[in-house]
């Protein structure tokens, strides 16, 4: 690390910069890329986070829940700070800071940089020229049928087209391939963990589209029909197809439209707007999708069972956290329809419980101790959705003062299942009620209680979520995570969570819950829950066993139907 450190530090005086800023995204602003220059430069394998290197010092900026796992893999060569610190930074001045600008938008600068110190744009990206080569897929996209998303690419192109009118814009660029991806109902190859499709899209007012996209990835797309050959534009020639087209209004979103492309669209635009209305569209699924979505959580809930039975009940081996994960992957992988992780597995045994995005590795794994408390946080991508889940598990009685700390989660976890969404309608106001009972012994989690979730998509998605600051509010038909959580450093972690989807009963907005598996009743004080509570947990195991009995064996179902 250290070298390539040194090696960047060399160019500071070719390029006239004081330092130089490496973010998480790449250049479609992925959550997760396959070229990840911050760990190239940082082994920091967070999913999110900067890192800033100066001439003589270097720091990384993360959030609360990276904040133990930075210190891990980068505190060696890197002073750690937390995001909110780089708000207007004032950690250092007057510096003149270089930046590619294909990785940053102009809201991110304009936020975190640029009041206190010059920012340089430099044509080239200084970590590709020291040690970095890019892995570049050529697989093509493919299309997704409509009964599986229950509408079809014209149908929306045709919406977002009257989107424009109403707002007067000529054009809207879509830069945010998860959202290219829902408009012409196209998945493709291009993340390990989600069906992205790295590709943009203009769209005028008039439903004309120019997909801005390698034609080898585009060629299944153009046999079908779905879009016309010379309308797929490759993007060394985006700035001459650009200048080729009459002037007029232009929509750009301020999320993923970075710098390099703005600059383009200034010259020949009015940019009369930075906010994509695909994401808001993207995150209400019809009822196709959700219908989808329930029967693929039937799917994981049955793989993720069958593992918590193995794991607790039958396994008398000593394995470590990396053959658990294995374990849990292959349950998946007995689906046909299961695909790949949504994510990362997080398997922390003990002490890596407490590391709220702990990643395994296969060579330190940690062996895990029948006293120890493991947190299993894991998804699926299947043909038809995504999921999202995390249990925590014991092997043994464990501590009073665990069981009452965990006891406070699922209260939490219960209060958010359980919402009047009439009064609480956004996740600003809900995300207390997650924290309420734990606060009242003095505690708290440095993360946000939910996160939106895509549909065969990005497992995490906006514009909705559970934090203290979202104020979206909540529409029938989209899909959040309930995951409040507890973190002792160098001790225990503790989360439980379920996907869950707004529904619309009785003229009412509830949530209704899509994750199958069993909470574990071991770690439950009892004593702590009110009667509606014990209601809600006895109705929901009631509702697992419903679901997925029929497809567990003898035993296995005995087991589950100890929890009601």
């Amino acid at each position: 690390m250290i070298k390539k450190i040194i090696k960047l530090r060399e160019k500071f005086k070719e390029y006239n910069i004081d330092g130089y800023i490496i973010p998480k995204n790449d250049e479609f602003f992925s959550e997760y890329d396959q070229n990840d220059r911050l760990k190239t430069i940082s082994n920091f394998t967070g999913s999110a986070g900067f890192a800033i290197i100066l001439k003589k010092k270097s720091y990384l900026f993360v959030d609360g829940r990276y904040t133990i796992q930075a210190k891990m893999e980068s505190g060696k060569e890197f002073k750690i700070i937390s995001y909110e610190k780089i708000l207007n930074c004032k950690i250092f001045k007057n510096l003149t800071i270089g930046i590619d600008t294909k990785l940053f938008t102009s809201q991110q600068i304009d936020k975190f940089f640029s009041k206190h110190n010059r920012i340089k744009e430099l044509k080239f990206n200084l970590i590709d020229f020291i040690c970095y080569k890019q892995k570049i897929n050529h697989k093509p996209f493919f299309s997704l049928d409509k009964s599986v998303v229950g509408e079809s690419h014209l149908s929306k192109i045709k919406k977002v087209a009257n989107i424009l009118k109403e707002k007067k814009s000529n054009y809207l660029f879509i830069s945010a391939p998860e959202n290219v991806a829902w408009l012409l109902n196209i998945r493709g190859y291009d993340n390990p963990n989600s069906p992205i499709p790295n590709c943009r899209l203009l769209i005028s007012d008039k439903m004309d589209i120019f997909l801005i996209s390698e034609k080898k990835k585009a060629k299944n797309l153009i046999r079908q029909k779905k879009i016309k050959k010379n309308n797929v534009i490759d993007s060394k020639k985006f700035l001459l197809f650009i200048n080729n087209l009459e002037k007029g209004k232009i929509i750009i979103d301020d999320k993923s439209c970075s710098i390099f492309f703005e600059n383009i669209f200034k010259k020949k635009f009015t940019i009369i707007g930075k906010q994509d209305p695909i994401y808001l569209m993207k995150s209400i699924k019809n009822k196709t999708e959700i219908s989808n979505m329930i029967k693929c959580h039937v799917s994981d809930g049955v793989a993720l069972t069958k593992f918590l039975y193995w794991i607790k009940k039958i396994n008398k081996k000593k394995i470590n956290e990396f053959q658990a994960q294995t374990k849990l992957e292959n349950f998946r992988k007995k689906n046909k329809n299961y695909l790949f992780p949504s994510f990362n597995t997080i398997a922390g045994a003990g002490k890596n419980g407490a590391i709220i995005h702990y990643r395994v590795d296969k060579l330190k794994a940690k062996q895990i101790n029948k006293n120890d408390i493991f947190l299993c946080d894991s998804g699926g991508q299947y043909k038809f959705g995504t999921t999202d889940v995390t249990r925590t598990i014991c092997f043994s009685k464990p501590k009073n003062y665990i069981r009452n700390i965990f006891t406070n989660v699922l209260k939490g976890h219960i209060a958010v299942a359980t919402a009047d969404l009439n009064r609480f309608y956004n996740g600003k106001l809900i995300d207390p009620l997650a924290r309420k009972y734990l606060k009242k012994i003095g505690l708290d989690y440095k993360h946000g209680t939910g996160h939106g979730v895509g549909f065969f998509l990005n497992v995490h998605e906006g514009p909705q979520s559970i934090s203290k600051f979202n104020d979206v509010n909540f529409k029938e038909g989209m899909i959040i995570s309930n995951e409040p959580g507890f973190y002792k450093k160098n001790n225990f972690g503790i989360r439980i969570e379920n996907l869950v989807y707004v529904k619309k009963l009785n003229r009412k907005l509830i949530f209704q819950n899509l994750t199958l598996a069993p909470i574990d009743k071991d770690l439950i004080n009892f004593d702590k829950l009110q009667k509606k509570e014990k209601d809600y947990l006895f109705k929901y195991h009631v509702e697992v066993r419903n679901k997925l009995s029929n497809f567990l064996n003898k035993n296995e179902k005995k087991w589950l139907a100890s929890f009601i």
